[in-house]
């Protein structure tokens, strides 16, 4: 047992000495090559094309868009194409590759100045569908049957009555009737409607969309209500709803391409390949309601909807070039006099009417930028890097030099004349040139301390790393000689910013912050400690352990339900938790900081938020779901306007009986990333319905941060 013991013992010590600064190495990278991106492109029309599109085919390599007044075909350079008609609501191809329209109430072949009319007795039907069974009979469905045209108009009287949404011939020459009162079969010349005899109940008798299976042609593939399956000529037959992951129904279009499974609903488009995805929002579609879908290749799909033509399509690429994307897009858009600030549109989605804007925490989105820039900069020791993260350095350096109170950072800043939105404490310097935000949060701090001893650490030199020093002693002087608290320019402590043990420790308003706030000072001390050597933070970090318990605190720091959850505590506690590990030095507490981040990390792992993984293997020397990093890395979308993205109406996505702090709905899994809101990490990422339609961009620091953090820890490892 003594011999355990003194193991045990060992193992600590070795743990904590090697943890500083190179803690996290020894855990096993994995490699983050090339991967296929998802990227939505809006096809331009050409102007005289209206921006309904109804159908779309493959036809003489040539890509045919039919809209609601006209054929127009694409060649890969250019579309031609002139109207013809108007109103037109469904089209099919025949044998010759001749286009056919149909509008409410006749058919017409394009160019054909020719009009065949439905007959008088179906003068109030609509037309919702067509198929050519041959070269010279057109299956007309409608809201009331199927009509048959041969040169005269006749009725098939096993339809009578029934809305029919499609039609299909299979290669064994069987007609298909997709109908709201049964899935219909002509076989060997007889009808049947399978739903009498052999189709399950629970699929209601409602069918939308039917298509040739992908391993045989006789195979029917059907879009129901709630489902999509396929009956199938060996018998393998199957059937796939909500509880096997489609997103929702009813299924109005099918499309397949090799081993893809492509559907459309009236509110989003659907693919099926190794897993699913859904696409819907003006993130990924121009409408939601899907008219058509065209798979022209392995990676690229065109989507049909009422206002044009999106195109879906896989990018191969690495995240090492989607970095470059992303740091392009806070040079172009999110730099605010050196801090990385709020991007709005005048015009939803319109880059170009982009305006930068003041935020309550342009410290902590700068500090994530700056933290990102130095890993960068210890990767590769790019110039590039090492300029941005300087840049960055001195925006936060003037946020706290701009107050005049030495040690107390603002949360933004401004020209004494730029319209910064109401609210919020606005202070004028003395020259009246600029003004600044008050009333500093601990957001901000925990921002400014867990960027500065990696900026210190990682990328200054010289006179540089003088005034990280300085910067670091004025802000930590600040806290320690006001009792743990920030004292803003009215002399009293700001809302959030207070570590004082009277607060924490015996304050039942301080209930949820009292382990999170301790993690916090103890990691602001430590990093005070590294960078500047005053061993005024030694002895307080002391003090703070010692005497009001702040480490045993810690170990409860996670509140979670039975409570309310707060997302947005969690980038409060993963900093400084990384900071505490990387300059810790107590081998008596490093049990305690472990207990607490495995406690942690056993709570938030279900949320597959990259940056908490990789924090959490640096800090318990473990692979915490490296992998699913590598994978939310790869999904986080290029896109990053802050489209409202809907999802309480899916069917895979269960509902949690529990609503999040806000009351608003909550699903019992994560919303997938590409399919979500843009929330940085300090949002819910299970809560159904978010974004502000396009208004907005965010930077996208919050993926830099994870993939150079990741990279620099040998985590990811790029081939």
């Amino acid at each position: 047992m003594k011999r355990l013991v003194i193991a045990f013992s060992f193992l600590v010590i070795s743990l904590l000495f090697t943890s500083n600064p190179s803690f996290g190495q020894g855990v096993a990278g994995i490699k983050s090559g090339k991967y296929l991106q998802e990227i939505k492109t809006e096809i331009q029309l050409p102007k005289q094309a209206q921006a309904t599109v109804i159908k779309l085919f493959r036809n003489q390599n040539q890509t045919v868009a039919v809209t609601s007044n006209g054929v127009f075909r694409y060649t890969g350079k250019q579309w031609a194409g002139e109207p013809f008609g108007t109103g037109w609501l469904t089209a099919t191809i025949d044998s010759k590759g001749l286009i056919w329209l149909a509008s409410a109430q006749s058919v017409q072949r394009e160019g054909d100045p020719k009009r065949i009319d439905l007959p008088e007795y179906a003068k109030k039907d609509t037309i919702l569908t067509l198929l050519w069974q041959d070269g010279r009979t057109l299956q007309v469905g409608t809201t009331n049957g199927v009509l048959t045209y041969d040169g005269t108009w006749s009725k098939l009287p096993v339809a009578d009555g029934k809305r029919v949404h499609d039609i299909h011939l299979d290669s064994k020459g069987d007609l298909w009737l997709a109908t709201s009162a049964g899935l219909l079969r002509r076989m060997h010349g007889n009808w049947i409607n399978m739903d009498e005899d052999i189709m399950a109940y629970g699929l209601k008798r409602n069918y939308f969309a039917l298509q040739a299976g992908q391993s045989s042609n006789a195979d029917l593939l059907f879009g129901g209500l709630f489902s999509v399956g396929c009956i199938a000529e060996n018998g393998n037959h199957w059937i796939l709803r909500g509880s096997d992951g489609l997103p929702y129904g009813p299924i109005t279009s099918i499309r397949t391409l090799k081993n893809v499974l492509w559907l459309g609903t009236d509110r989003g488009a659907i693919k099926r390949d190794a897993g699913w995805h859904y696409f819907n929002g003006k993130r990924w579609l121009a409408d939601n309601k899907v008219n058509d879908i065209l798979p022209l290749d392995e990676y690229t799909t065109w989507i049909a909807t009422p206002k044009g033509i999106s195109q879906i399509q896989q990018v191969e690429m690495t995240l090492a070039q989607k970095a470059d994307v992303f740091e392009e897009r806070i040079k172009l858009r999110h730099d605010r006099y050196g801090l990385v600030s709020d991007s709005r549109l005048n015009s939803p989605g319109d880059l170009s009417t982009n305006q930068t804007f003041s935020n309550d925490n342009d410290g902590l989105w700068t500090s994530i930028y700056l933290a990102a820039e130095c890993y960068r900069y210890a990767v590769t020791k790019d110039p590039e890097a090492k300029k941005n993260a300087i840049k960055a350095f001195e925006a936060m350096e003037r946020l706290e030099t701009i107050t005049g109170i030495p040690g107390f950072p603002a949360r933004s800043l401004a020209a004494a004349d730029e319209d910064t939105g109401e609210g919020g404490e606005w202070h004028l310097t003395p020259d009246h040139k600029w003004k600044w935000k008050g009333d500093t949060s601990s957001d901000e701090v925990v921002g400014h301390m867990f960027a500065y001893p990696l900026f210190y650490d990682l990328v200054a030199e010289g006179a540089m790393k003088e005034r990280v020093k300085s910067l670091v002693h004025r802000i930590m002087t600040h806290i320690v000689d006001h009792n743990f608290q920030l004292i803003d320019l009215d002399g009293i402590p700001t809302r959030w910013a207070v570590w004082a043990p009277d607060s924490l420790n015996f304050s039942k308003n301080w209930w949820y912050e009292k382990g999170i706030n301790s993690m916090q000072i103890l990691a602001f001390l430590k990093a005070g400690y590294h960078v500047t050597g005053d061993q005024k933070f030694e002895k307080a970090y002391q003090t703070l352990t010692q005497k009001h318990h702040y480490a045993e605190n810690m170990v409860q720091q996670k509140m979670y339900g039975p409570f309310d959850v707060n997302h947005s505590d969690d980038e409060l506690a993963f900093l400084p938790n990384y900071t505490l590990f990387r300059y810790a030095n107590d081998p008596k507490l490093l049990p305690t900081y472990i207990k607490s981040t495995q406690r942690t990390w056993r709570i938030i792992q279900p949320d597959r938020i990259p940056i908490w993984n990789i924090i959490s293997s640096s800090a318990l020397k473990k692979d915490c779901d490296l992998k699913i990093a590598l994978e939310e890395l790869q999904q986080i979308p290029m896109d990053l306007i802050t489209w409202r993205m809907e999802n309480s109406h899916r069917f895979d996505l269960p509902q949690d009986q529990l609503s999040d702090r806000f009351g608003k709905a909550q699903s019992l899994r994560p919303i997938p990333t590409p399919e979500r809101g843009i929330s940085k990490w300090n949002n819910n990422t299970y809560v159904y319905d978010t974004g502000s339609d396009g208004y907005g961009e965010d930077d996208g620091a919050f993926f830099l941060l994870p993939y150079w953090m990741g990279r620099y820890h040998g985590f990811l490892i790029e081939k």
